[in-house]
């Protein structure tokens, strides 16, 4: 398929004004997300290519969220309050368009499929043309349920007929509309003034536009879907996971061409924002969300989720941790089962083990935490070395306070640190110390009662109970 760019000005109608009763759900279908995106944001993505001059959301149920969830992409809207039909919501776009004389492209919002490439070249081909309008078609096995396109013999495009309204020989044909279409603006909002309602749904249909160009002389012509997936509608949450399974494969196979390892493709999860360095290995069941990015070489486990974070080179995330919205340096090992949470900072080579959860912190350089501890709110230098059951304990009912653990330290085992509270460069903590005070730099701070052993009380206890 050609992607040559196009001369002309265009503008984009995205129609998404239905609620998608099939849907059976109290969102708009639209809002529904596939990877991560509401529908429609999938569609706002591959229209962005066009570098239009203007789009235009057509919105009904549950405009305003709609509008919130896609503001990123800066498109204007218009509402349709009755759902009277495509031709009917293209209408309500007329005024956002008012003095434009370029190309219109409509889109549906609840096509998430369509590439960019393949809006690039419909536009393409319509301007070769000339023509009044072209509308994307698709060869389909069973067109049960789409509007048919009907051509004369020579292969000219002559009306598309809705599968309420075909005949049987209609319905036979495979060629279906795909609710995908070029215009040229003078031509569509000169004639939709004058659709009718005379059918089965007593509804506007933008495809009545096609006869009418034909009738004229002004020039109606089709071009196929290279891909029949790229446009598949959404109606129900069957078709939902289905798109859902074909944007994963498609993002999954763009990674593994470029030189991604997915040891289980089928049930690895890469979101589109997603960025993955070269010889990075995904294991199966791992889920990459929002705008992470992995560095050359590194490793992640299975189960294990990474939500808008970066990840450097030769990073290793074992099984089943959650990191999010962090930076984790190069050469870091996480995991197992550990919790990285928002803003902390993992230096490089630092080892954060396993039940280790860790909360808007900076780990330094070859500092580790190996097991069963909690780190909030805390700075640790270089080399600290946090033993099994340690706690910083930074919140005390109203605020939050900050540990600092200097170059060298060495934390025991079962030591709380509660802050506000620094230890200076090479102390040791010792183990099941309570620290409460800042502690000097190269000091032992140990806080715990001497120990007292009474000979033969466990024996004397026994025999008392016996």
């Amino acid at each position: 398929m050609s992607s040559a760019s196009h001369s002309a000005e265009v503008a984009v109608v995205i129609l998404a004004a239905g609620l998608g009763t099939r849907m059976k759900s109290s969102m708009a279908k639209v809002l529904h997300p596939i990877v991560g995106k509401p529908l429609i944001a999938h569609v706002l993505k591959a229209a962005a290519g066009l570098n239009a001059q203007k789009t235009v959301l057509v919105l009904g149920h549950q405009a305003d969220r709609v509008a919130e969830a896609v503001k990123e992409f800066g498109a204007e809207v218009a509402i349709q309050a009755q759902q009277l039909g495509t031709g009917h919501a293209v209408m309500q776009a007329e005024k956002a368009l008012e003095g434009f004389t370029g190309d219109v492209v409509i889109l549906s919002g609840d096509v998430p499929l369509i590439r960019k490439k393949t809006i690039v070249h419909l536009v393409a081909h319509h301007e070769k043309t000339g023509n009044a309008l072209t509308m994307m078609t698709a060869m389909l096995d069973d067109a049960t349920g789409y509007g048919r396109v009907v051509k004369d013999a020579a292969g000219r495009l002559l009306r598309v007929v809705e599968h309420k309204d075909a005949t049987e020989e209609e319905r036979a044909i495979r060629e279906i509309n795909t609710g995908i279409y070029c215009f040229k603006a003078s031509f569509l909002f000169s004639h939709l003034k004058t659709l009718g309602n005379t059918n089965a749904q007593g509804e506007y249909y933008l495809p009545d536009l096609i006869a009418m160009a034909v009738e004229k002389g002004l020039g109606a012509d089709t071009v196929a879907a290279d891909e029949v997936e790229e446009v598949m509608g959404i109606n129900n949450r069957v078709e939902l996971a289905e798109a859902e399974r074909l944007m994963r494969r498609r993002i999954n196979e763009y990674w593994m061409r470029e030189g991604v390892t997915f040891v289980a493709p089928e049930v690895t999860y890469v979101e589109d924002e997603v960025t993955l360095g070269k010889d990075v290995v995904l294991s199966p069941g791992c889920v990459l969300q929002g705008k992470t990015v992995v560095g050359d070489g590194s490793v992640i486990g299975p189960y294990s989720r990474v939500i808008d974070t970066r990840l450097g080179n030769n990073v290793e995330v074992l099984d089943g941790c959650v990191i999010e919205e962090s930076e984790i340096e190069d050469g870091c090992h996480v995991g197992p089962f550990a919790h990285i949470r928002p803003a902390t900072i993992l230096r490089k080579n630092a080892r954060i083990g396993n039940f280790v959860e860790v909360k808007k912190s900076e780990i330094g350089e070859g500092s580790k935490a190996n097991h069963l501890t909690y780190i909030g709110d805390a700075v640790l230098g270089k080399k600290v070395n946090i033993g099994a059951g340690t706690i910083t304990c930074n919140y005390d009912g109203v605020h939050k306070h900050k540990t600092v653990i200097e170059d060298d330290v060495f934390v025991g085992s079962d030591t709380q640190l509660v802050a506000p509270v620094t230890v200076g460069r090479g102390a040791l903590i010792a183990a099941g110390t309570t620290v409460t005070k800042d502690v000097p730099a190269d000091s032992l701070a140990v806080s715990r009662t001497r120990q007292e052993n009474k000979d033969g009380w466990a024996a004397r206890k026994r025999k008392k109970h016996a």
